[in-house]
C-alpha cells in the first residue's frame, strides 16, 4: 500500500513539473534567451574595452617613442586624441607628456585639458586627486591666491594622501609672496596631520624652526 502511494505521489510530482514547463514554456525560453544575450553582451563589452585599452596603450607608446623636436605638432595632435578618449590611464599620461615636453604653450588650453581629465574621465579617487594637485602645481607661478586655493580646496578639505602636498604648495606660495604668517599657518597644519608625507613634514618643520620661528 505504501509503495503504491509513493508511486502515485511521484507520478503526481512529475505531472506537476511537466505541466509547469508546458504552461510556462514561452517564459522559460524567453528567460534563457535573455540570459544568453546578457552573457554574450558582457563578454563582448569586456573584449571591446580590453581591445580598446590595448590599442590606446600601443598608440601612446608609439607616439612617445617616435616623438622628436621636429614633430612636436604631430605628437601634440595625437596625444590630444588620446586625452579626448578619456582613458583613465593614458589620458593623464598624455597630458603629462605634453607638459613635460612643452608641446602646448597656451596655459588656458592646458587647463582645459586638465579639466577634461578631472571632470570627464573616470579615475580612481586618488589618481583624480593627483591630477588636481598637478593642475595646481602647473598654475602656481601665475595663479592668484584665490584661484590656487580654489584648485586645492578639494584636497585640503579631504583626507587624501595628497592633502599634505596641497598644504605645502600653499605654504610655499605664501612664503614666496612674503606672506609669512599665512605660510606659517599652512606649515603648522602639515605638522599636525595624522599621516603627512614624511619628507613634507620634515621640510615644514625646517621652515617653521629656521625661517618662520618667532
Amino acid at each position: 500500500m505504501d509503495e503504491d502511494l509513493s508511486i502515485i505521489n511521484a507520478n503526481t510530482r512529475n505531472e506537476k513539473i511537466k505541466n509547469f514547463f508546458v504552461n510556462n514554456k514561452k517564459v522559460l525560453i524567453s528567460s534563457v534567451i535573455v540570459l544568453v544575450l546578457v552573457v554574450i553582451g558582457v563578454y563582448s563589452y569586456d573584449k571591446y574595452t580590453t581591445d580598446k585599452k590595448r590599442q590606446i596603450s600601443d598608440n601612446f607608446n608609439a607616439i612617445t617613442i617616435d616623438h622628436s623636436e621636429s614633430a612636436k605638432e604631430t605628437t601634440l595632435n595625437k596625444l590630444l586624441e588620446i586625452i579626448n578618449q578619456k582613458d583613465p590611464t593614458y589620458s593623464p599620461l598624455s597630458l603629462y607628456f605634453i607638459i613635460d615636453n612643452n608641446l602646448l604653450s597656451d596655459q588656458s588650453e592646458v587647463n582645459k585639458l586638465f579639466d577634461v581629465i578631472i571632470d570627464e574621465t573616470s579615475l580612481d579617487k586618488e589618481i583624480k586627486n593627483l591630477v588636481i594637485y598637478k593642475k595646481a602645481l602647473f598654475n602656481a607661478d601665475q595663479a592668484n591666491e584665490a584661484d590656487l586655493l580654489n584648485m586645492l580646496n578639494p584636497l585640503i578639505n579631504s583626507e587624501s594622501v595628497w592633502k599634505s602636498h596641497a598644504l605645502y604648495l600653499m605654504a610655499e606660495y605664501f612664503y614666496a609672496q612674503d606672506q609669512k604668517q599665512k605660510a606659517k599657518e599652512f606649515f603648522q597644519q602639515i605638522t599636525t596631520l595624522e599621516n603627512p608625507n614624511p619628507d613634507i613634514r620634515i621640510e615644514s618643520e625646517k621652515r617653521l624652526n629656521r625661517d618662520l620661528s618667532d
